[in-house]
């Protein structure tokens, strides 16, 4: 979540946009991750130098024949050559940069620079540099997307919602994804799994903050390890930028509806981790559906599982926001997904999440559904997640350390499940066995197996209460009298 100073500055950058002609949410979004985007270039540039002249390593400017398109160069600029300089000369550079062949090159001739007039983009370049996004982490970058996209009066209309970055860190370190492994996300919206994975992993291969990756890993992580999907084209290109901000030179992400492709472009049992929070609550026509999927249905939270379900490798594993109603919806469909996952699959792991996670956006109750494919479900751990770190209002106003919430108790009782075995159904979390499942229908949903303790109220007798009263009675009167005289 962003502090109030950050939040005042980029609400100031959307009030600029607004009054400056940009009123869409999204072409706003569009434009300023441009000039972030822009900024980060010459950051990333300047932190490889240090690192090339600290190891030794020859070091290769981005910016080799263009040193005019760099951010410190082109902001300086007067304001009557500004405009033209950065429509003319440093987007086209910053559209063609990467390899030949590269995804951000195929999908960025598409993009436009739309900022209309000189005085919008230099407010805008001032208000970028005071808000130090040299200095800002990606959550804190994750999140100026998502407090931009607050604006979106629309959002959530196609199921689309913004996955607030501490939930993701912990379904990515629940899902604990390794080097060698190869990722997925089939609707990666601004990348934030993907980002997050990428981040979990370096960090996992460091010692003494120094890196142990041979050269040759790193490029397999950079180049092969990390997909993402999305059919917004806006959405792509987002993702693709933040995957190069954070280091990935040629990044994988497409641009394709997953759910209807004649071809599918996501192959079965290719990867070994997948990170998702698909779009539901919506529907697709029963003839824009591929004919890859089995189970009849057009709601697109239970296809998307389907899919997730095919692509995975044996004995991949898989987190994944659900909406509440796949866990105990009643139709065939709703049915078969969740006996796939029960008996295909060891389902090790159902989080109940609260409804207002979600929020501004939708009050939408959600859980986190953790598989692994291949084997047969036993027994599933179960957590009712009541706080995540955050008041549950539109506000989404962080908690203090006391009351932080459940996500560190989920990751620690998580990891120790087996050896804590919980079955006291009274607790948060606790197994429930594959039998005991099966004969509910495969329903998952927690309150089908949580037992409520409730506490008894003792009351007073009524002959004590009436005393009471009357005693408290004559007390007032006599207090009464007391003002009289």
């Amino acid at each position: 979540m962003l502090d109030q100073n950050l939040k005042s500055k980029i609400n100031k950058l959307w009030d600029k946009f607004w009054s400056g002609g940009l009123s869409n949410p999204i072409t706003a979004i569009e434009q300023m991750s441009y000039l972030i985007f822009m900024k980060r270039l010459e950051d990333e540039d300047n932190k490889r130098e240090q690192e090339a002249q600290f190891t030794g390593e020859k070091h290769n400017s981005l910016f080799k024949g263009n040193k005019d398109c760099k951010w410190s160069e082109w902001t300086n600029l007067p304001a009557e050559r500004i405009l033209e300089h950065v429509r003319d000369k440093v987007f086209p550079f910053m559209r063609n940069i990467g390899d030949g062949d590269s995804l951000y090159k195929e999908y960025m001739k598409e993009a436009n620079f739309g900022i209309p007039t000189a005085s919008l983009l230099i407010e805008a370049v001032n208000i970028i540099n005071d808000m130090h996004i040299k200095e800002q982490n990606q959550d804190t970058q994750g999140d100026i997307y998502e407090h931009l996209l607050n604006e979106l009066t629309t959002a959530g209309k196609n199921g689309q919602f913004r996955t607030p970055r501490h939930i993701i860190k912990m379904m990515v370190e629940l899902a604990d994804p390794k080097i060698d492994e190869k990722i997925l996300d089939p609707a990666c919206g601004t990348a934030g799994f993907l980002v997050n994975a990428y981040q979990h992993i370096l960090q996992a291969n460091k010692k003494e903050g120094v890196s142990t990756l041979t050269p040759k890993q790193k490029k397999i992580l950079d180049e092969e390890s990390i997909d993402g999907f999305d059919f917004d084209k806006t959405m792509t290109r987002i993702a693709l930028m933040n995957l190069m901000m954070h280091g990935i030179r040629k990044p994988n992400i497409y641009r394709s509806n997953t759910l209807s492709d004649s071809e599918p472009r996501i192959p079965d049992n290719k990867y070994d981790v997948i990170l998702a929070n698909p779009p539901f609550k919506g529907s697709l026509n029963e003839a824009d559906i591929s004919e890859r999927f089995r189970i009849k249905t057009t709601k697109t939270e239970l296809l998307f599982l389907e899919l997730m379900y095919f692509a995975l490798a044996p004995s991949g594993r898989c987190a994944v926001i659900v909406p509440e109603g796949v866990l105990f919806g009643n139709s065939n469909a709703h049915k078969r997904v969740r006996e796939i996952l029960l008996t295909n699959c060891r389902l090790d792991a159902v989080i109940s999440m609260p409804s207002g996670v979600f929020k501004p956006y939708a009050g939408v109750s959600t859980a986190v559904l953790f598989f692994t494919k291949g084997e047969p479900t036993e027994k599933v751990w179960f957590y009712k997640m009541e706080a995540d770190g955050y008041s549950l209002d539109d506000k989404r106003t962080a908690l203090d350390e006391v009351n932080f919430g459940d996500i560190e108790d989920i990751k620690k009782h998580f990891k120790n499940r087996e050896k804590e075995n919980p079955i006291d159904r009274k607790k948060k979390y606790f197994f429930v066995p594959i039998k005991e499942i099966k004969e509910k229908d495969w329903d998952l949903s927690i309150s089908k197996y949580r037992e409520i303790e409730y506490e008894e109220v003792k009351y007073e007798a009524p002959e004590k209460l009436k005393k009471d009263i009357l005693e408290l009675e004559e007390e007032i009167v006599k207090g009464l009298k007391e003002l009289e005289v």
